[in-house]
């Protein structure tokens, strides 16, 4: 397992140096196994997610042909039918937001209750679970933002569903999602990062509802594991250490996930000039130290699903570095 030796107090910013959590390889300890357990449940069925999202082709032909064509019931009927199965598919993507929602706070309690830095180093496979978390609603949330199809798919469902109702076409009895369904993913996809967005608010009701521990517990967690990232990012001895490449990429995602969490819980945020916890320049410039497809993407949820980027508090430097 990976060791986290030690994070270091220069001029009042906490930075990591000579850290490294092991992300590869760390296995659970009996201490962690009852939450762990119960988040790989969740875990599990990331994978499968993301290749449903990858696969998702639309319904885009199937829709134009219906409404260049509104009074054919053959093509009302062919759109029906292909959007249908899809809306099913966007229904488990949004139930699976809600799973995750629910084991968040596990991992929050886990790491945060006592120290966490001590509980980072401890708890390390508990660590890489919310690693993997924030790596899987990045992701998705990017795949989501490049594919239009979803939105114009649940858009022509909700549109030719009401129209059944008001017709007395049997609208009810051939509805996929109920209608009050229907209003909670209409809300949710309207975001552009629907599951940070999600994540974003859970962890926010996590630091609200848990009065017993401290709000410098979280922004700590958060904070020291965005310091450990990028740390493991730009340091060659520790990226060195990693057996699988993706991994560089893994941790840039990561440490993106617990910024823009620090930037939604923290009362000034992760790019005020007063912060000293966030290494913010130096964070972005890991981002591009190395290759990586998705650096647009990354650069883009810091820009448009941060609370505080905007502040007078920030630097320019710091706007000028994301700027568009």
């Amino acid at each position: 397992m990976g060791n986290l030796m030690q994070v270091l107090k220069k001029d009042g910013r906490r930075c990591g140096e000579d850290i490294f959590l092991d992300f590869e390889n760390a296995q659970p300890t009996e201490e962690e196994r009852p939450v762990y357990d119960q988040v790989k449940v969740v875990l599990d069925q990331s994978v499968g997610i993301l290749e449903d999202l990858e696969s998702y082709a639309g319904a885009d032909e199937a829709i134009r042909n219906a409404i260049a064509n509104p009074n054919s019931d053959e093509h009302q009927h062919m759109a029906w039918d292909a959007v249908c199965p899809l809306v099913k598919k966007l229904k488990e993507f949004y139930d699976y937001s809600s799973d995750l929602e629910e084991v968040l706070p596990l991992l929050l309690q886990a790491l945060c209750a006592e120290d966490p830095v001590a509980s980072l180093e401890r708890k390390q496979a508990l660590a890489k679970q919310f690693a993997e978390i924030l790596h899987f609603v990045l992701k998705f949330d990017d795949l989501k933002m490049s594919n239009p199809s979803i939105q114009n798919d649940f858009s022509y469902y909700r549109r030719t569903l009401s129209r059944m109702k008001m017709n007395n076409a049997g609208g009810e009895d051939q509805a996929v999602v109920t209608n009050e369904e229907a209003n909670r993913m209409s809300l949710f996809y309207a975001y552009p990062t629907p599951i940070l967005k999600t994540i974003s608010d859970a962890t926010t009701k996590f630091v609200a509802e848990n009065k017993d521990i401290p709000i410098d517990n979280t922004t700590d967690c958060l904070s020291t594991m965005a310091a450990v990232c990028r740390t493991m990012i730009e340091q060659p001895e520790l990226s060195a250490r990693f057996h699988n490449p993706e991994t560089i990429l893994f941790c840039q995602r990561v440490m993106v996930g617990v910024i823009i969490l620090y930037d939604h819980v923290h009362l000034i945020g992760a790019f005020s000039k007063k912060n000293n916890s966030i290494d913010i320049r130096a964070s972005i410039k890991v981002l591009k130290l190395h290759d990586n497809p998705h650096l647009e993407g990354l650069l883009n949820a810091l820009r448009y699903t941060t609370k505080h980027l905007n502040d007078e508090s920030t630097p320019k430097e710091v706007k000028k570095m994301l700027a568009a």
